[in-house]
């Protein structure tokens, strides 16, 4: 990946995180990573637990952010999600998947976030 990307991704799942926090959610985690791959955000929205995926991008000429996530990313971080329940012995614990889709401008700062919750 180039550092180009790295950082719209960066940038994007920061802005994805102060807009989790504005809507009420408590970050328990970012980038969680295990063998099975990674979760960008993992969050508490009152009595569920929350598997965040963060889609950033520049500009909306190629789609959508969010219309980057396929049925094999959907996958991987239902498996990731399942492997941090293990993990943390979370088996009696409502869960959801949402998409947080962030434009950012040239200068890193957020134009866009659509937060999809329930997306997958």
């Amino acid at each position: 990946m180039t550092f180009f990307r790295q950082a719209t991704g960066q940038m994007g799942e920061d802005a994805a995180a102060k807009k989790i926090k504005q809507m009420g959610m408590r970050i328990k985690c970012r980038n969680y990573r295990c063998l099975l791959g990674e979760i960008d955000i993992i969050a508490e929205d009152k009595d569920t637990l929350v598997f965040v995926e963060v889609r950033s991008r520049r500009t909306k000429g190629y789609g959508l952010p969010q219309e980057t996530i396929g049925y094999k990313k959907m996958e991987k971080v239902r498996k990731v999600a399942q492997q941090y329940m293990l993990a943390k012995k979370l088996l009696d614990v409502n869960c959801r998947f949402d998409v947080a889709a962030v434009i950012v401008d040239d200068q890193g700062k957020p134009k866009q976030i659509d937060y999809i919750k329930d997306a997958f």
